[in-house]
């Protein structure tokens, strides 16, 4: 068996993460104060930045802290990082985590939720990017950038068509950057999960027939074998970002998908549009969030959704998705 060596040592490194404020932004904070940098979350939402800080707490010797910030506004991104730098004295890494998610038929979400996603998923990911360069490219030991995309990115998602637009666009992102920045001594990572119990079902958007939307989608992402253990998801992200890994892709489901898109992509469509049949078709206009959906409109398959999905339903409270 082979012996990875020790991933090299990123104490008293100043990382950044965007989205940190819950599910899986949170959890690869917490990793990287394990592994004793300071730390700063990015997120829109004061409050629910200043629970996540408290939910952290120091379990290294690191030092964290929340920053109000709305990736989709460029200038804002250049400002915050900026500071940040001089506060700190330096910018080492930065982890590239916001986005929404959106489930639906695409006529439903329509041209509108596409532009929501590319400007919150993309133009997030490549304002933080583009902002962060430059401090990095200063960085003592180095700099780190992370894009986090999808399995989505990798492989066409029925009924989340604007997230998987929008992750592929990253993916290409972390591609490229990741060839040009190696002559300033900047790595970039690719970052590309599978379905992880976080609690991300609460806040994703759910449009045409939402019952039934928000009933699959919560029951999938909690599932145990299709889904992964966020903590651990979060672990190895961080340690592919230690290690300046150019890609990494979690769940062996994702795993899978991506490989076999890549051998047989015609054969993967035509099994991802049957599986596309089986999804709700029909349904209204706009679009609610999870915990509204969950609370108002009555989702089917109550029973099976809390067995499938208890697992999740634990991550949402441990990870700052309920308020």
């Amino acid at each position: 068996m082979r012996v990875l060596p020790a991933a090299p040592s990123i104490e008293g490194l100043t990382a950044v993460v965007t989205g940190g404020s819950r599910g899986l932004g949170l959890l690869m904070a917490r990793q990287l104060l394990r592994r004793d940098c300071d730390v700063v979350l990015l997120a829109r939402d004061a409050a629910e930045l200043d629970r996540a800080v408290g939910k952290l707490g120091r379990p290294g010797g690191g030092a964290v802290r929340g920053v109000v910030c709305d990736v989709r506004d460029g200038a804002a991104v250049q400002e915050r990082l900026a500071e940040i730098a001089r506060d700190n004295g330096r910018l080492d890494i930065v982890i590239a985590n916001a986005g929404i998610i959106q489930v639906g038929p695409a006529e439903a979400l329509g041209v509108e939720g596409f532009r929501d996603a590319l400007d919150s998923i993309f133009h997030g990911a490549l304002n933080t990017a583009f902002a962060a360069l430059p401090h990095l490219r200063r960085s003592p030991a180095g700099g780190r950038l992370a894009l986090v995309g999808s399995v989505g990115g990798l492989l066409a998602v029925p009924h989340l068509l604007p997230y998987s637009c929008a992750k592929s666009a990253v993916a290409a992102l972390a591609e490229g950057l990741h060839a040009e920045e190696a002559a300033y001594g900047v790595t970039v990572t690719g970052v590309h999960p599978g379905l992880m119990r976080t609690g991300s079902h609460l806040h994703a958007r759910f449009g045409g027939d939402r019952r039934r939307e928000y009933a699959w989608f919560q029951a999938l992402a909690g599932a145990p074998v299709l889904s992964m253990n966020a903590e651990r998801a979060a672990e190895r992200i961080v340690c592919a970002v230690q290690r300046r890994r150019p890609r990494i892709v979690l769940t062996p489901a994702a795993k899978l998908g991506a490989v076999a898109h890549g051998v047989a992509p015609v054969l993967t469509t035509r099994l991802v549009s049957a599986v596309g049949r089986v999804l709700p078709r029909d349904g209204g206009t706009g679009t609610a969030e999870g915990y509204r959906v969950e609370a108002e409109e009555q989702p089917p398959a109550r029973r099976l959704r809390r067995v499938l999905g208890v697992l999740n339903e634990r991550a949402a409270g441990r990870f700052n998705q309920r308020g």
